[in-house]
């Protein structure tokens, strides 16, 4: 019995995905659950895992392809042995019949008789296309009479057993793109390479140009002694280790800090929708990670509850699920406020961009000493951070982005501060 492999719902208000990745061929055996194609959408990657035991019987649609809610992308064969299907067992052709003709077998004159390229799936077509083999003379053993892909590579494996007739594969010219040497040949090295650009990388840059489109984008500067942090977290660090199991990093800092912030100035914690302004008594921060998909930025709920190691196990657990491409889409919806660390890569300064429709976003630097001026003229070399801060200059005056920026160096400078509310 055939099983269809069909796109899962994907979420609210997305309705296609492309098939980023196969993890199973033809011909695979595969467990019920069992992950087998990756599909990527403009929001998350996610598996989709098979709906029963079985083999992989067909890919109907290829690598790259784009699909909609429901469609079937591919068929298991749930006959419950968890073997490949094989070819019918085929009648050994006399030695007469060898020396006059090429007369295919049984089982072959019916795929050819009831067109059995006609009836071969994309991934077949493919694939024999690829080894040059003729699809009218494989024995189909797929649903109604279909050629599979694991009839065709079947097929290649034996070709004198099953009387197969192979083609000579076809000289194929090089890519356009591809410049030729003086022979004609293709230079090694090709200066040029066209790759699709993925249904996520797409979505971030329809983004990205939303925010610069739609807000008043600026952006304010500052910079932050982190002595007192590095000197905080290095008297602590194995003690906080030790008690739960993580290790205690800067940016759960930054997230208590931007949170004081947002506290005095609600303003860069708010939306616009339409004539309104919506003012969030919540604080759900997003914490930007990259990946190499790009960069996605899932949501810290209900950061202004937390204390530091709690913050840091929800940054690692999010972090990690983000570069496994496991992230919900309802893991990354809904922030207020977002805080990105360019430093990590070594950036020394950026302007980063609005995160739509939050009307702030927090950029964190490289640390580097610098020789600074201190009180009675002290020249010291100190471990330095440029902050930014972008801002939608509609409905955040420039007095509380500065003023904003302020508070965060001043619970960064002094923590302390942050545990005694002043």
């Amino acid at each position: 019995m055939s099983v269809e492999i069909r796109v899962p719902t994907l979420g609210e208000s997305v309705t296609e995905a492309t098939v980023a990745r196969w993890l199973k061929k033809a011909g695979d055996n595969v467990a019920a659950d069992e992950p087998l194609v990756e599909l990527e959408t403009d929001k998350v990657s996610l598996e989709v895992p098979a709906p029963s035991a079985g083999v992989l019987a067909e890919i109907t649609v290829e690598e790259g392809s784009d699909v909609e809610v429901g469609a079937i992308i591919g068929l298991i064969e749930a006959s419950g042995a968890g073997t490949a299907p094989k070819a019918a067992p085929e009648k050994p052709a006399s030695k007469s019949a060898e020396a006059t003709d090429h007369t295919p077998p049984k089982s072959a004159e019916v795929a050819a008789s009831g067109n059995g390229a006609a009836q071969a799936g994309p991934a077949a077509r493919k694939i024999a296309e690829e080894k040059g083999i003729d699809l009218a003379s494989v024995a189909a053993s797929g649903p109604k009479g279909n050629v599979t892909k694991g009839d065709v590579m079947a097929a290649e494996a034996k070709p004198a057993a099953s009387g197969t007739a192979v083609k000579a594969p076809q000289p194929v010219a090089p890519p356009a793109s591809v410049p030729a040497n003086d022979q004609g040949q293709p230079a090694a090295g090709g200066r040029e390479e066209r790759v699709r650009m993925t249904r996520l990388r797409k979505r971030i840059a329809e983004r990205l140009k939303e925010a610069q489109n739609t807000a008043a984008m600026l952006t304010t500067f500052n910079e932050v002694d982190m002595s007192a942090v590095m000197a905080l977290r290095k008297q602590y660090q194995d003690s906080f280790q030790k008690k739960h199991g993580i290790k205690l990093g800067f940016m759960s800092f930054f997230v208590k800090a931007s949170i004081e912030a947002l506290r005095a100035y609600p303003a860069v914690n708010a939306e616009i929708d339409g004539d309104d302004i919506v003012f969030k008594h919540y604080h759900d921060i997003g914490v930007a990670v990259s990946t190499d998909q790009g960069l996605v930025v899932p949501v810290i709920r209900g950061a202004e509850a937390m204390g530091l190691a709690h913050i840091e196990k929800s940054i690692a657990d999010l972090g990690k699920r983000a570069r496994d491409g496991k992230l919900s889409m309802d893991a990354m919806a809904g922030g207020t406020f977002t805080i990105t660390n360019g430093g990590t890569f070594g950036s020394l300064l950026s302007t980063p961009i609005l995160n739509p429709p939050q009307v702030g976003i927090l950029g964190m630097h490289k640390i580097q000493e610098r020789p600074m001026v201190l009180p009675g003229g002290r020249i010291e070399a100190r471990p330095m951070m440029y902050l930014a801060l972008s801002y939608d200059h509609r409905i955040v005056d420039g007095k509380e982005a500065v003023s904003f920026l302020v508070r965060v160096k001043e619970c960064i400078e002094d923590p302390q501060r942050m545990l005694i509310d002043a």
